[in-house]
């Protein structure tokens, strides 16, 4: 058995959707990464909604058979793709069944169709888009009053990975304003009262020297604010990612340190500080004491009492 584990299998990986595909696209990814050179030919096919397109896709299936991994809310074509590939023989998944089910019993609900779904896509692709956009205006400083309008904003020195994470986690949706830290310069006034998570992200002095020379060597010195030798020379560059803690300690946000974490750590530890960021700001409202109403002159009269 160990024998025939070890030999690696070429595999047709078919993946069908009624939608734009993100997820099964997103899954495969993720799952084929667990693999050490995979064999595998993914076989996309997506915006599968019509009786006439299935046909295509159960074509495609029966040329190159392969596994089939599936998100597809049409009861009727969902079923129609099952037995097919039953017939001929290949495993089907339809990946969000499970997990569906689940909720269902949990929630005591039914899940919505189709096109309900669609519209939440739909939703969501145009709030990533809204995010993404948002990004752009406010990259590196730019546009500081918006940042009354941001779901998140990210502080560090120059380069720290800050514009990189904005733009992920706009691909998420997020609208993620970006604002540097620079010696000698003040911060937005936004900021002193800021109506959003600020996280801070700080970096390795020698990671951030390596990469400022990098990056002296593409734009040239004059593309950069800060005197060059302070730009890279260590004891300047030490002194700016302290100062920089400082201040986000001060202030009381919390810093990242990016060194040695992917944008994808660093994005998704930005979305578990911002939740709990959230969940603070809930409790402190929850536990404020109500705000009195101006006294109604008419109140005791009305009330009865005089």
């Amino acid at each position: 058995m160990l024998a025939r584990m070890s030999q690696h299998r070429h595999v047709n990986l078919h993946l069908v959707s009624d939608s734009t595909g993100e997820t099964l696209a997103s899954m495969a990814r993720a799952t084929l990464a667990r693999f050490e050179d995979p064999h595998a030919v993914q076989h996309r096919w997506f915006l599968v909604r019509s009786r006439f397109q299935l046909e295509q896709v159960l074509e495609g299936i029966q040329a190159e058979p392969g596994p089939v991994l599936a998100t597809i809310a049409d009861h009727s074509i969902r079923h129609s793709l099952e037995e097919f590939c039953t017939k001929l023989g290949v495993t089907f998944l339809s990946v969000l069944d499970q997990t569906l089910e689940l909720l269902q019993r949990e929630i005591g609900a039914a899940a919505k169709e189709k096109r309900a779904a669609q519209h939440v896509l739909d939703a969501d692709y145009f709030r990533r888009i809204d995010a993404m956009h948002y990004v752009l205006a406010h990259d590196d400083g730019q546009g500081t009053a918006g940042i009354n309008e941001a779901d998140v904003c990210l502080v560090g020195v120059s380069r720290s990975s800050k514009t990189p994470t904005c733009f992920y986690l706009a691909n998420r949706g997020i609208k993620a304003a970006n604002v540097p830290i620079v010696p000698g310069a003040p911060l937005p006034t936004e900021l002193d009262s800021p109506p959003c998570p600020v996280i801070g992200l700080t970096i390795d002095v020698g990671a951030l020297i390596e990469i400022r020379r990098h990056r002296l060597k593409l734009i040239g010195p004059g593309g950069v604010r800060q005197d060059v030798t302070d730009y890279i020379d260590e004891d300047a560059v030490k002194a700016e990612i302290l100062a920089a803690r400082r201040l986000c300690t001060s202030r009381g946000w919390p810093v990242i340190d990016v060194t040695r974490r992917s944008i994808e750590e660093t994005a998704a530890t930005v979305l578990q500080l911002k939740e709990a960021w959230h969940v603070r700001q809930l409790k402190a409202a929850a536990s404020a004491p109500p705000r009195s109403s101006p006294m109604d002159p008419a109140a005791e009269v009305l009330s009865g009492r005089s």
